[in-house]
This record gives structure tokens, C-alpha cells and sequence, in this order.
């Protein structure tokens, strides 16, 4: 018999989604994004210049960065400042979020603007990449709106939204959403990004143990689009998009 899943949960279903925007009252835009165990604090900041290497062209920038907290995990988790340099895994996953995050930022309209979108993890229990992605567009969209508020830019400089949901293989069944207990034991996990649109801006697929067949595959990323669908809607309740 399958082991049940937390919220006894549906095989397609995702974790209860909380998004309460502008949490973080001094940013330019701000959400706390909760799915399930897993909370991550997001917030968007502007500056009104751009990196040396793009200065002069008329366009803006966009980066991330991501950090889980100290107690984030149970056992405490050291600071980067404290060990010297910043974790491997840190770095790969704030790379994620920035490329995924630009995919839908039409920079021209942005200006010679930069955008830092950092995203704190508070609790983890699974996904909190994917979360910080979701719960980082809704950031974006807040400082972004803020600028069109403000009549500094003539237009949104969005061209779509962007969201991600983790996926995996555990235990012979395809699952949608991962918590940590599944992710631990999963022969195949695989976060996965799309645009609200459909459109696939990243897979990343790991096998563990089994090697994934194309047929399965296919049935995660079927899965993830129904995941991202419902997380697409819990940005729009609190973003207006």
C-alpha cells in the first residue's frame, strides 16, 4: 500500500500555497510564500543603474541571490560569512532563480535599471527553489508596479509570469510537489520551470537509482504543468496579473 502523502494529498495535488505580499514593508516589493513546511521570504529591491559591462545600452539587469537561515533546517545551518565562502549549493540554486526570472523581463522597457531579488529561506521541508522562484516573480511584480505607480517607466516590463514545482518519482508513483520525506527517498526528483503561458524555461532531472523512461518523463512534466497551473493562480490572487 503507498505510503500517504502530508495533507493526505492526491498524487497531482501540491502543498496548501500562502503568498502574503509586501512582507517585507521597506523593500520595493516583497512576499513571504508558504507551501507547506517550506516558508521563504522574498523580496525585490531596484537601483537605478546597471553593471559596468551594461552600461550605455538602454537595457536593465536582473540578479538573485538565496540563503537558507540558520535554523532553517532543524540543525543548524552556518553562515556563509562564517565559513568563508559561499555554499556550492547556494550558488547553483540563485543562478536558477535569477535565469528563470528573466526569462520574463522585457529589459529594454526596464531601463538602465537593476533589480536584486534575494530569497531568504525561514523553514525548509522540500522545494524551496522552486518556492523562491514563484514567490520571487510575485516580489518582482510588486517593485515593478511600484515603478509604473510612480510613472517612471512608460510600461510593465513583463512579458509573462513565471513560476516552479518540484516533481519526482517515489516508491514506482509519479508525485507532484515534494516535501522533504519524499524527496529524501525519490529514485527520480526533478524541479521544474514554466511560464504561465506553458512555456519550459528549465528542467533539472536527477536518477538516483532508476533510470527515467521518455513515458515518464513525460508524466512528470504533465504533473508539474497542473502543480504550476494552481501556484499561477495563487500569484494572481495577490498580484493583479
Amino acid at each position: 500500500m503507498p505510503a500517504s502523502r502530508s495533507y493526505d494529498r492526491a498524487p497531482a495535488d501540491i502543498r496548501p500555497v500562502t503568498i502574503d505580499p509586501g512582507f517585507v514593508s521597506s523593500a520595493d516589493g516583497s512576499a513571504l510564500i508558504s507551501i507547506g513546511g517550506t516558508r521563504v521570504i522574498c523580496t525585490a529591491s531596484v537601483n537605478e543603474s546597471v553593471p559596468k559591462w551594461m552600461q550605455g545600452r538602454g537595457k536593465g539587469w536582473l540578479t538573485a541571490e538565496y540563503a537558507m537561515l540558520p535554523a532553517s533546517t532543524g540543525d543548524r545551518k552556518a553562515r556563509d560569512i562564517s565559513r568563508g565562502k559561499q555554499d556550492g549549493r547556494g550558488v547553483e540554486i540563485q543562478r536558477l532563480i535569477g535565469r528563470s526570472l528573466r526569462v520574463v523581463v522585457d529589459f529594454e522597457a526596464l531601463g538602465e535599471r537593476s533589480v536584486y531579488v534575494d530569497c531568504d529561506v525561514l523553514e525548509a521541508d522540500g522545494g524551496t527553489r522552486c518556492a523562491a522562484i514563484t514567490g520571487g516573480y510575485v516580489a518582482l511584480r510588486l517593485a515593478l508596479q511600484k515603478l509604473l505607480d510612480a510613472k517612471l517607466i512608460a510600461e510593465m516590463p513583463l512579458n509573462g509570469s513565471v513560476a516552479a514545482v518540484s516533481v519526482g518519482m517515489v516508491d514506482g508513483r509519479a508525485l507532484c510537489d515534494l516535501d522533504y520525506s519524499e524527496d529524501s527517498r525519490a529514485e527520480v526528483d526533478a524541479n521544474v520551470v514554466m511560464t504561465g503561458d506553458g512555456g519550459l524555461v528549465e528542467v533539472q532531472a536527477t536518477a538516483e537509482r532508476t533510470p527515467l523512461s521518455r513515458a515518464s518523463l513525460d508524466e512528470l512534466l504533465g504533473l508539474a504543468e497542473m502543480g504550476i497551473s494552481r501556484l499561477r493562480q495563487a500569484q494572481e490572487r495577490v498580484a493583479g496579473i
